[in-house]
């Protein structure tokens, strides 16, 4: 038991790092849209070891922000709502990692996938609603003329968490057929 929770952590480490790097591509397009290339391996973690893993995972990546100066401060509620809070709701992603895994240990592929799109879309939503309310508070200062802080937060988060569900849900279905044991832990 001992040495699988260390195990678990240890993953949980190694993904988030590995999502921080993957933040380093520039898929920014200006300053209110992006695509989280992040989120792969958060999905991936998710979905191999479940809710509290993902939620450590991305806790772990959303402090990885502050470390490396990737973190856009307004204010400290800001900090704490787009860095902590929504990166521990990541763990949404592995609301149904039992049944994604189950399905692949079943090499029923096509059930796999499909619950795991299905705990992508939680989980990115879970963590873009924070990014939303964040844009409502912090950042309506920024919208364009004529757009309200609501419209304008849900236009470029709502944008960024769809982009980044469907390229990282491509992806991990591309490695869910290539690489199914990825997903499953031993």
């Amino acid at each position: 038991m001992r040495n699988t929770r260390l195990l678990t952590m240890l993953e949980c480490a190694i993904f988030a790092a590995l999502a921080m790097v993957l933040s380093f591509i520039p898929v920014d397009f200006g300053s209110s849209f992006s695509v989280s290339l992040g989120m792969i391996p958060m999905y991936i973690i998710a979905i191999r070891r479940g809710f509290w893993a993902a939620c450590f995972s991305g806790l772990l990546w959303g402090l990885l922000h502050f470390v490396t100066g990737k973190a856009y401060i307004l204010s400290p509620l800001q900090g704490f709502i787009e860095y902590i809070i929504a990166f521990a709701f990541i763990a949404f992603a592995g609301l149904f990692a039992v049944q994604v895994r189950g399905y692949l240990k079943e090499e029923k592929l096509g059930k796999a996938i499909g619950w795991a799109w299905g705990t992508m879309v939680i989980g990115g939503v879970a963590r873009y609603f924070w990014h939303y309310l964040a844009g409502v508070l912090f950042w309506g200062a920024y919208a364009f003329k004529g757009w309200s802080a609501q419209l304008f937060s849900i236009v470029m988060n709502g944008a960024s968490c769809i982009a980044t569900i469907i390229v990282a849900g491509i992806i991990v279905s591309i490695l869910m057929k290539i690489s199914p044991k990825l997903f499953l832990p031993k």
